[in-house]
């Protein structure tokens, strides 16, 4: 005879559900350290219930495998040393993690959804047969999924249904596990062979001493309407005094006045610090994409009529070349 389902029966049904699931989150490092996009993955891992595994791989992990040990959240923590995954070439740890998921039998596998785990989880679903999801802002249940879409304008409720979900986390949707107050056990896989399609040769980055663009607390971008790459100076003086990142709309670096690392948008960087600064930009529906989940917006523009008012707290009409150099002089005091 069949139990009618209450609240209680949906309640212990779930909690059984749970027991079944488990979540292998692939690391992501840099330099032998945890990248944050990482602990942001963790957590939403951790939302689906069951157990939450990480995968380290790299030429030298120790350190990054010693750190995720500590986070909370995290269950074990799986260990794959190998010059092989210098670089975090995607080619190379793809039959890892697809021996990985064959092992342990996952059902769930993620990463950040940063340039790596972007180019890393698709490989993933397509040798899995399996439809990723990608850019998750919230998690409803084991199998369905919250992500934006026409540039963050609408939201979109998706189900999966596949055997193994593979999905990639937004960061600034969640928040970073704890990195202490977790006791993982950690355990060695073996390396998959070399597929010997590709070979990581070097990585020049630029040096600077201001935070990283997608994990700062306070962002100042630039657009248009510095009119060359000499007038970032500007920003990058303001920058310093306030120990904040600096950033550009698509607009300025399509013209060439600074390099690609620095786009936020749509097509670039999502950022959401406690404070963001837009100078000169004009608020293309492509930039707000990547910056409206900051806390406070200031937008200084000599354009009254500029989008960006429309969604900034504070705005400032104003020549950015006086304007700028004075908000440094003050802070100067």
């Amino acid at each position: 005879m069949l139990k009618a389902i209450n609240k209680t029966n949906l309640r212990h049904l779930t909690v059984l559900i749970q027991r079944f699931q488990s979540t292998l989150v692939v690391a992501e490092i840099n330099n032998g350290t945890l990248t944050p996009i990482t602990l942001n993955a963790v957590t939403a891992a951790s939302k689906l219930g069951g157990e939450v595994a990480c995968l380290v791989a790299g030429a030298n992990c120790a350190k990054a495998a010693e750190q995720l040990c500590k986070v909370k959240g995290v269950q074990k923590v799986l260990v794959a040393q190998h010059d092989t995954y210098k670089g975090g070439l995607a080619e190379e740890l793809t039959p890892l993690i697809l021996a990985t998921q064959q092992q342990f039998k996952f059902t769930h596998i993620c990463a950040g959804a940063s340039a790596f785990g972007k180019n890393l989880l698709p490989r993933v679903a397509a040798k899995l047969d399996v439809a990723p999801v990608s850019d998750i802002i919230e998690i409803k249940s084991p199998d369905t999924f919250v992500r934006t879409i026409y540039a963050g304008n609408a939201l979109s409720t998706v189900k999966c249904n596949e055997s193994v979900k593979v999905f990639t986390v937004r960061g600034t949707s969640f928040e970073a596990a704890p990195s202490e107050g977790g006791s993982a056990a950690s355990e060695s896989v073996s390396p998959s062979s070399p597929v010997g399609l590709s070979e990581w040769v070097e990585q020049n980055l630029t040096k600077t001493d201001r935070p990283e663009l997608t994990s700062a607390k306070v962002v100042v971008s630039g657009g248009r309407g510095l009119k060359s790459g000499e007038n970032f100076k500007l920003l990058y003086d303001l920058a310093d005094k306030m120990n904040a990142a600096v950033g550009a709309s698509r607009a300025a670096v399509d013209a060439g006045y600074v390099p690609n690392d620095m786009q936020v948008g749509q097509t670039g960087k999502i950022v959401a610090p406690e404070l963001y600064i837009a100078v000169g930009i004009s608020g293309a529906i492509q930039h707000l994409a990547g910056m409206k989940d900051s806390k406070t917006i200031v937008a200084i523009n000599k354009d009254p009529e500029a989008p960006i008012f429309q969604v900034a707290d504070f705005g400032l009409v104003a020549d950015l070349f006086k304007a700028v150099p004075e908000m440094t002089a003050a802070l100067s005091k």
